[in-house]
């Protein structure tokens, strides 16, 4: 997918280009830590204006470069906490735990 030129530095975590939090927490669970890491470092620092550039665009008419856009900084969200807090791809304590969402706003 196209990314806007002023974030090409993420064209090489285009595998976070997922469309659905299911597959988001998938793409989480069979990353490493070091994975996680290397993605958060460079998405990050280009949140604020990530989110400045799909602002322009209504949600429901979103163009190619924005929705990936807004896919990756949705898994940069995915990935925050395990970066952030935990240290581990999986929520600590919850053992086999597992929540499955039915239902999502798709976009």
């Amino acid at each position: 997918m196209p990314l806007p030129t002023e974030f090409a530095a993420l064209e090489p975590y285009l595998e976070w280009d997922l469309a659905t939090e299911a597959e988001r927490y998938a793409r989480r669970l069979a990353s490493s830590m070091a994975e996680m890491q290397a993605f958060y470092d460079v998405a990050f620092p280009l949140l604020e204006d990530a989110i400045a550039y799909c602002d322009k665009f209504p949600i429901d008419d979103l163009p190619d470069d924005a929705r990936t856009l807004m896919h990756l900084m949705q898994s940069l969200v995915m990935v925050s906490f395990p970066i952030e807090v935990w240290k581990q791809a999986r929520v600590p304590d919850s053992g086999a735990a597992q929540i499955d969402l039915l239902v999502e706003p798709v976009i």
